[in-house]
């Protein structure tokens, strides 16, 4: 109970007014739901719900998000219902916890497919009401707390999913504090080798980096003092992802990570900001290019505060953040900085431009059927860094970082990007593959002969962008396949003196026992190769088709003797297509599947079936109607060439010790392309060949540990 008591006790210091007696009781019935179940480490279950609970108490949420953090897996785990909770806790609590329950219970065919409509529920439910995915945040924090308790692979997934939605999420509504410490203990599970080494890198240092910042915050605290400025100071070390992320981006090693150290100064007025850059500014050498202004453009969770570096003392680089105590708020809890609820009233997602970003997602699980497409935009949605640009009329518009014209256009109007020929930015004509920068001013030309190509999905980066370009040229290929099922089934109908006309009926009933929803799937099916002539017409014309079924049961024997010719080279291959071996199968280039990756199968009509990997782009642009259901067999005992690019420093002998690293975990290197670059180091792309997923992963552990390299990942097979 002492765990109770320090929630109870948190919610009382910033809600006096809250109705604790109803936080007990959901306690209570929480626990008598949980009797008898204990977490993989041993504890009862619920200490899980409980310390869900204190963090939602550190957000300062109200007492029904609380509640709902103590029974969010009583509908899910046992045999509680949302109608109970609603008549013992308010429909208001119900809703919550009903919106953060798994869809467990629903047949899917793939565990990403399953990730994609638990997400996608998720949304809708936050798009009503912002406490869900809070909740949501703060169960997978706990989750992720007690990660080292399951099996590695569970650790992997798990650390996979948080690294890819759940810590943008937090950084999408401005929950600082969250966001790092997820990012830090995914980071700690996707790359141990990596994290180990960081972390006791950063602990060597760490006596040093402290005596640093104590100097730096008396020095910084003087200077602002002096200059009228009153504020605090407070230093603080990146965390340990964020340095990884600085040190592969930059390819340097840790020693050589000068900006480590940031500094945080608190003042009362927007004005003593703009102040405090000035003294930063005079007193220390400002680094070009690194000023950034979120006070007059906020980003679209509403942090605000100015960004500079300056060459501190010792000669150091160092982070400046400067931002008053309400911007500091906002940017440590978010959108539970803003909270309304203590009148009541939700935040209404319609009417807040704080929820812009939300809309959009919500826009795009309309148009995409496919769970694996939709959950890829939702990534694109939520990562990276932005860029303000304006529209000739001067509207600020924010793209992610690396977008080109055409993600404005759409972004502007979906008619817009489908007739883009060109653009002028800031004045002049400027290609469709320029890459937008801060400031811009662009303009679209249009031209009405104009639609969108292939290429573009080369370009873009906004997920409306390439959503709306994938269905239009999905549109192309599905009139194509249109019109080839149409020529094939009337080729075949007038064989047997009938037409599509007069065979409507049976086509009809065909459709049905092939599974498919009227007669234009079946051509749509029929165009695109997933069912064959023969099959219609043994549905729809059985009597006919028994009349050439000798002539078509030669030609159906002679493909399958050739068939097994073909597949006889590539059985080993270890994949099964909707349960078949015999299937003619290639492996895509541009992704390499390996076994132990998540898979999909596209049927290719005169190639078999091409296999990509399950996140692969060239894959998610493919027509999801062509898609096949693959597996691997576990029987494969063929080696998968892979390719590796190690970044590192230009040494002598340091070629050797990596080729040495692939020898000692047995992996062949069939190709090498080394090159060195200007500044000292090495760009390295090796072709090898190993027998599946695990057996890759301890390659790049081991590449990870000797000393100058920077960077190891998986990258195409026609990278190089």
């Amino acid at each position: 109970m002492h765990q109770l008591d320090q929630v109870l006790s948190a919610v009382a210091g910033y809600y006096p007014n809250a109705d604790l007696p109803l936080i007990r009781r959901a306690y209570q019935f929480a626990a008598a739901a949980h009797d008898g179940q204990t977490r993989k480490s041993g504890d009862p279950y619920v200490t899980h719900p409980l310390a869900v609970a204190q963090v939602i108490a550190e957000l300062r949420l109200d007492v029904a998000s609380i509640c709902a953090g103590l029974l969010h897996d009583c509908v899910e785990d046992t045999s509680a219902t949302v109608e109970q909770l609603g008549e013992l806790f308010g429909k208001e609590v119900a809703f919550l916890v009903d919106g953060v329950t798994k869809l467990g219970k629903l047949p899917y065919s793939t565990r990403e497919e399953q990730q994609a409509e638990n997400f996608r529920k998720m949304l809708l439910a936050m798009a009503r009401d912002i406490r869900v995915i809070l909740v949501k945040l703060c169960d997978r924090l706990d989750n992720m707390r007690s990660l080292n308790h399951l099996p590695p692979e569970k650790q992997e997934r798990i650390a996979a999913e948080t690294m890819q939605i759940y810590a943008p999420l937090a950084n999408r509504l401005g929950i600082q504090w969250v966001k790092v410490e997820l990012e830090d203990l995914a980071f700690k599970y996707l790359y141990p080798g990596e994290y180990e080494q960081l972390a006791a890198d950063v602990a060597k240092t760490r006596a040093e980096r402290l005596e640093y910042i104590r100097t730096v915050e008396g020095l910084i605290m003087k200077e602002m003092t002096d200059n009228g400025v009153p504020c605090e100071v407070m230093g603080r070390a990146k965390h340990l992802w964020s340095l990884y992320q600085k040190m592969k981006r930059t390819q340097r090693p840790f020693e050589e990570i000068h900006d480590a150290i940031g500094f945080r100064v608190i003042t009362d007025s927007q004005m003593h900001c703009y102040q405090g850059l000035g003294v930063a500014h005079q007193t220390w050498t400002p680094i070009p290019g690194r000023f950034k202004d979120y006070i007059a453009l906020p980003k679209p969770n509403l942090y605000q505060s100015l960004h500079t570096a300056v060459i501190g003392p010792r000669g150091e680089r160092i982070e400046v953040q400067i931002r008053t105590r309400d911007m500091n708020l906002v940017a440590e809890h978010g959108i539970a900085a803003h909270w309304k609820y203590k009148e009541g009233k939700p935040v209404a997602v319609d009417d807040d431009k704080k929820f812009a970003w939300l809309r959009q997602l919500m826009e795009s699980q309309k148009e995409l059927r496919d769970p694996t497409e939709f959950l890829e935009s939702v990534k694109i949605d939520l990562f990276g860094d932005e860029v303000f640009v304006f529209t000739p009329g001067g509207d600020v518009k924010p793209l992610p970082k690396g977008s080109c014209p055409i993600d404005f256009a759409y972004a502007v109007h979906s008619s817009i990007g489908d007739h883009c020929s060109g653009a002028r930015v800031n004045g002049m004509i400027v290609p469709l593959r320029y890459q937008l920068r801060n400031g811009d001013t662009i303009e679209i030309i249009t031209s009405p002969n104009q639609k969108p190509n292939k290429d573009w999905l080369k370009l873009v980066k906004t997920a409306r962008a390439r959503t709306k370009i994938r269905w239009l040229l999905r549109q192309e290929q599905r009139d194509k396949a249109v019109q080839l099922g149409t020529d094939l089934i009337d080729k075949a109908l007038r064989k047997h003196n009938t037409t599509l006309a007069r065979a409507e009926k049976q086509l009809a009933a065909a459709a049905r026992e092939l599974k498919c929803m009227n007669v234009d799937e079946l051509i749509i099916q029929l165009g695109y190769g997933k069912i064959t002539t023969q099959q219609v017409l043994e549905k729809a014309l059985p009597e006919l088709a028994k009349k050439g079924e000798e002539p078509e049961k030669k030609t159906e024997s002679m493909l399958k003797t050739l068939l097994r010719k073909v597949t006889r080279r590539t059985s080993s291959s270890g994949i099964k297509v909707a349960g078949e071996e015999d299937i003619l199968v290639r492996f895509a280039k541009c992704c390499s599947p390996l076994p132990g990756d998540p898979i999909v199968g596209f049927i290719t009509r005169g190639r078999g079936v091409t296999v990509h990997r399950r996140d692969c782009d060239k894959g998610l642009d493919l027509d999801p109607d062509r898609r096949i259901d693959v597996e691997w067999d576990g029987n494969g005992k063929t080696q998968h060439e892979v390719a590796i690019q190690v970044m590192c420093s230009d040494k002598p002998g340091l070629l050797a010790h990596i080729s040495q690293s692939f020898t000692d975990q047995g992996v062949n290197i069939s190709q090498a392309h080394c090159r060195a670059t200007d500044d000292g180091r090495a760009v390295n792309t090796f072709h090898a060949s190993v027998r599946d997923l695990d057996q890759l992963k301890s390659v790049i552990r081991s590449l990870s540990r000797i000393k100058g390299v920077f960077s190891v990942d998986r990258v195409s097979a026609d990278v190089a």
